[in-house]
């Protein structure tokens, strides 16, 4: 199996073992017997191949792999090799509809144009016309059994697109000009390791995404050797690279560059230091003293480094300032010439004096109608006092007799439920028997309950005898 088959197996959902055999058939038949069945394998293989690409897994023949660029050439062809469905036999018209449908393009085309991809360009001809140039610029072996297969340098347009977003996302975390603004080379270093994660770009990727980002994008302003990625807040924003951003670019690289080698001084007099001491414990004199020597040279390059990096941070700071106070004059001009329009818009203090005391003018007349018209309600509504007086004493009479008959019968129904419970007879603790039978056959002679009063009166002898 190829290196690329296999990474697709193991990291492609669409090459599951199922899916291999319809993959790698030769399914041109099926754009028109089975459109939807052609474009799902059209579709799976393009992002197959995109994935492989981003993964750093497709490597030219004559050059190592890229991240952004595509090489269809025999060494794709045995990469995509399977043990037992052996190369993909579509896969020439996988790439040539990927090519149609602006997914993969010629990589000198798309360096060269001049216009966004986005725009109408030679890639707008219908499919007809593409595959026959196809077949005229990229003759292939397969050609004989009537598969064509683009031979050349593809541009993956969507690793390209993930890249620029990666770049666009950087901008909304940037704060100065310093920030934005870096020479080509600053730039790679920066950013080659982190727009794809786990991968690292090379420089040909580099020169697709400059030219992506600025031509198809406008996320940046590039001019061959300094890039400004656009967005800054504090500072100019013109899709045109001007000398003060080459100035700011050359100081941001050169501000780099000193406190990257002055973090290798320090690490390297560490060393020395460990060195020399290990030398005196050998008793080495010699050698921890050439070491010791090599440790001031190195304190005092490391010292000559650092007070110029203090004067290029100094100059950078200067440089912000500078052009914070010159965006602030730009500022108060615009203010200036907006204050102006709006001073004559408004006519002039006298114009403004009238306004307000017309203002004015109508305001007390709205309050004089206001009063007037308080009067006359007050008027309509006159209400007699001494009649709301009145009314409120036979109501609160009427209140006080009614409270006092309430609580009077209160009183009479509680002593007469005194009087009831004294008057009932006190219960015995104990009932006997020939007692309870007489008064059952006085009282009750021939009535149902008295075999149940009976036998109640038992239950109580027993349960006393028992006790």
């Amino acid at each position: 199996m190829g290196d690329i088959a296999e990474f697709l197996v193991n990291h492609d959902h669409n090459f599951r073992r199922a899916r291999l055999p319809a993959l790698y058939s030769d399914f041109r038949s099926q754009r028109t017997l089975n459109p939807d069945g052609f474009q799902a394998n059209v579709t799976a293989w393009r992002e197959a191949l995109a994935r492989a690409t981003r993964g750093g897994r497709v490597a030219s023949s004559t050059s190592t792999a890229d991240l952004f660029v595509l090489p269809v050439d025999e060494h794709l062809l045995r990469g995509l090799e399977y043990k037992q469905y052996g190369r993909p036999l579509a896969l020439g018209s996988a790439v040539s509809q990927a090519v149609s449908d602006k997914q993969f393009i010629p990589l000198v085309e798309f360096l060269r144009a001049s216009e966004s991809i986005y725009h109408r360009s030679w890639m707008d001809m219908p499919k007809t016309v593409v595959s026959w140039a196809f077949d005229q610029l990229w003759p292939s072996d397969g050609a004989a059994k009537g598969e064509v297969l683009p031979r050349g340098q593809f541009v993956v347009l969507k690793n390209v697109e993930e890249a620029a977003k990666a770049i666009a996302e950087y901008a909304t975390s940037a704060i100065t000009a310093f920030d934005f603004t870096f020479t080509k080379s600053h730039f790679y270093k920066k950013f080659s390791q982190t727009l794809v994660e786990g991968h690292r770009i090379s420089r040909r990727d580099l020169d697709v995404l400059l030219k992506y980002a600025s031509r198809d994008k406008g996320i940046i302003a590039y001019d061959g050797k300094t890039v400004r990625i656009r967005g800054c807040t504090t500072g100019p924003d013109s899709d045109h690279i001007t000398e003060e951003d080459s100035a700011i670019a050359s100081l941001n690289e050169l501000t780099e560059d000193i406190r990257s080698q002055t973090t290798v001084m320090e690490e390297r007099i560490d060393e020395l230091t460990v060195k020399a001491k290990d030398c005196m414990a050998r008793k080495n004199k010699i050698s921890a003293l050439a070491l010791l020597k090599s440790k001031k040279l190195t304190e005092a390059a490391l010292e000559k480094r650092h007070a110029t990096l203090t004067q290029l941070e100094e100059v950078a700071h200067k440089i912000q300032q500078a052009g914070n106070q010159a965006q602030l004059v730009e500022v108060i001009h615009a203010s200036t010439g907006v204050l102006r329009v709006l001073n004559q818009q408004v006519g002039g203090a006298e114009r403004v004096e009238q306004a307000v005391d017309k203002l004015r003018e109508q305001m007390d007349e709205v309050d004089e109608l206001g009063n007037v018209l308080a009067d006359a309600g007050s008027t309509a509504n006159v209400i007699d006092e001494a009649e709301l007086d009145d009314e409120l004493e036979r109501l609160e009479a009427a209140q006080k007799s009614q409270s006092k008959r309430a609580e009077t019968e209160t009183t009479e129904d509680v002593a007469e439920l005194e009087r009831r419970l004294d008057s009932l007879p006190v219960v015995p603790s104990t009932i006997k028997p020939d007692e309870t039978e007489a008064r059952v056959s006085d009282d009750a002679e021939g009535s149902p309950t008295k075999e149940v009063v009976q036998r109640t009166a038992r239950l109580s002898l027993e349960d006393a005898t028992t006790a």
